[in-house]
């Protein structure tokens, strides 16, 4: 897939942005420790007709951090992003740590918005000093040791694929890795692919305190069609998250899915997402500008 990369600079501060794909747009606001070189899902969207714009959310990639002060002050630039490409209306797809994100586009501007879909996503407050998680990210995800941290994950991962991801495995799962069946080797290879893309910046401490700002009023105001896509075996993102958003956003449909983890484009049931997420992309079709 040809992919365009671009900065926008608005306010003294810049976006950096991919496009993927011509067609109805889709505003895709990536997750954590991720930039807009993201991968998953993109394939089978531009191959029934979508573009994916990406921008590097605050923080990450060439993105400024400043960009983050605030969940208000980064979506007033995803909406003059918008406006610089000339486009009146969009999907938006909020992924695991991009879901405040996506809530709060949704919640406020609404005339820019089509359809709202959740991957994974957060939806309330998540990390907090008290978890295990967050005291390890401290230190391994610090903006000063990001670098490290990532470029030895990747060496090791390019050595010892398998071997890798078995180990990552319980991050991203509730499942022991013996019951989640037989792993494919294309999974193998897509979590390789990942950790060499990914990289923290400043952006994973940005997502951690814009979680702590979206509100139940958030999800209330949502009022376009949004489909929540969550595994129910998520061991990144509990299944309070999912159910959350559906019981707060009253356009919502929710869909609890059988793959391994919070990767749920990867596992033998992942054509599921694929195959959801275009039956309500086709469901709630309307007129908006193709790229």
């Amino acid at each position: 897939m040809e992919r365009k990369i671009e900065i926008f600079q608005c306010e003294g501060m810049s976006i950096e942005y991919s496009i993927i794909g011509k067609g109805e747009p889709i505003l895709v606001l990536h997750g954590g420790h991720s930039n807009c070189y993201e991968e998953f899902g993109y394939k089978h969207l531009v191959e029934n007709g979508f573009s994916l714009i990406t921008p590097s959310r605050a923080g990450y990639g060439r993105t400024s951090k400043a960009v983050g002060e605030s969940l208000a002050v980064a979506c007033t630039h995803y909406a003059k992003l918008l406006h610089q490409l000339n486009i009146e209306k969009v999907h938006v797809l909020a992924i695991s740590a991009g879901g405040p994100s996506g809530l709060y586009f949704a919640a406020n501007y609404p005339e820019l918005v089509s359809t709202l879909t959740l991957q994974s996503a957060v939806t309330k407050k998540w990390l907090t000093p008290k978890d295990l998680t967050y005291q390890a990210a401290r230190i391994l995800f610090n903006p000063k040791t990001e670098r490290l941290t990532w470029g030895l994950i990747a060496w090791m991962n390019n050595l010892f694929p398998r071997f890798i991801f078995r180990q990552m495995f319980p991050s991203f799962s509730k499942l022991n890795y013996r019951e989640a069946g037989d792993i494919k080797q294309s999974d193998v290879e897509a979590i390789r692919r990942m950790n060499n893309r990914q990289r923290s910046g400043e952006g994973f401490f940005i997502d951690i305190k814009q979680a702590n700002e979206i509100k139940r009023d958030h999800l209330r105001k949502i009022s376009c069609p949004t489909l929540i896509l969550h595994s129910q075996y998520d061991g990144s993102v509990s299944l309070e998250h999912p159910h959350y958003a559906h019981q707060h956003i009253s356009s919502s449909t929710l869909y609890l899915l059988e793959t391994w983890g919070h990767l749920i484009w990867l596992g033998h049931s992942s054509t599921m997402t694929d195959e959801k997420m275009m039956q309500f992309l086709k469901e709630n079709e309307v007129e908006i500008k193709a790229l």
